[in-house]
């Protein structure tokens, strides 16, 4: 009888199994004008900081490199070290190379850095400091964590504090400038960013000139320095690990014409690259050879992103 008990029961059905919940792919569809609104403008645009640059110059030239090496592998506990050197390339060779470019041409550049990467590498910040110009050191989180993956309020404030701790000592300066990891904010970035007291970021894309950043409305009184995808090194040079990449001459017409146009227009040129992409032998040449175009053209202002961030802030409270 037991027997037959147990073989009726293993012969019963399995119990339907719970319908599976998956995120709501459309979630705006759903929500008021107000609601949207206040999703929409939380991080935004405020005033256009566009005057006349020093001198007389017909536009401003920004260099910036986000100096991630391998932090960004890391932070994901990804230890494929093939991968791994690919990063490291950036501080062994790639951040070198630059500076002896930036040295040759005399023009300053900022340097966005994750203070793990200076942590692990730390000549690099006695490299940059010992440059023959003057260039800048800012914030670029703590290990290139990406803020709304981590979504934790208290801990990305614990990563900023220690960021702008950690590159404070090892510089000597505390950092101006920020620009988050990725380019990512959280909905906690903008509020930390502005208690901190930088004078500007550098993450978002509302336009091609600086502006002052608004949150939920309300004046900040922080810079936004914009960046733009198509003036970054990473979408062209960072996916293919193979080396199928645009072709260098495709770059540099991408880039040469951005600027071309931000000097017509009297504006704003900032490039975003990375030493451990930028900093190869035949990309260093390329950017090398845009840099000696841009030198080139009369009334062409080269500048750190903090001069240029001190340049405009004073329009945020002109009439």
């Amino acid at each position: 009888m037991l027997l037959l008990v147990v073989a009726i029961a293993c012969a019963q059905p399995p119990a339907p199994a719970a319908p599976e919940t998956r995120p709501d792919p459309l979630p705006g569809t759903r929500l008021s004008v107000d609601q949207l609104k206040s999703q929409m403008f939380h991080v935004s645009a405020g005033k256009r900081l566009k005057g006349a640059w020093p001198n007389g110059a017909r536009v401003a030239v920004g260099l910036s490199f986000d100096v991630d090496n391998a932090t960004a592998t890391l932070s994901t506990g990804n230890l494929d070290y093939e991968i791994l050197s690919r990063g490291e390339y950036g501080a062994v060779d790639g951040l070198p190379r630059l500076l002896r470019m930036l040295d040759r041409q005399q023009v300053p550049a900022s340097f966005f850095i994750p203070a793990a990467s200076a942590v692990l590498h730390p000549k690099m910040i006695t490299d940059i400091q010992s440059a023959k110009l003057p260039h800048e050191i800012g914030v670029h989180g703590w290990i290139h964590e990406r803020l709304p993956l981590l979504n934790n309020e208290k801990e990305e404030q614990r990563l900023l504090d220690l960021s702008i701790d950690t590159l404070t000592k090892m510089t000597g300066k505390r950092p101006v400038g920020y620009r988050a990891p990725s380019w990512k904010f959280s909905g906690w970035t903008m509020g930390q960013v502005k208690a901190a007291g930088f004078l500007y970021d550098s993450s978002l894309m509302a336009s091609d000139d600086a502006y002052e950043l608004l949150l939920d409305g309300t004046p900040t009184g922080v810079v936004e320095l914009p960046i733009e995808r198509i003036l970054d090194d990473a979408p062209y040079f960072g996916s293919n690990a193979d080396g199928s990449n645009p072709s260098l001459g495709d770059v540099h017409e991408v880039f040469q014409a951005e600027f071309d146009v931000a000097y017509e227009e009297g504006g704003l040129f900032l490039l975003t690259m990375h030493p451990h992409l930028m900093g190869h032998r035949s990309r260093a040449a390329m950017l090398e050879k845009l840099v000696q175009y841009m030198k080139g053209k009369p009334g062409v202002w080269f500048a750190t992103h903090e001069q240029i961030a001190n340049h405009v802030k004073p329009l945020i409270t002109a009439k």
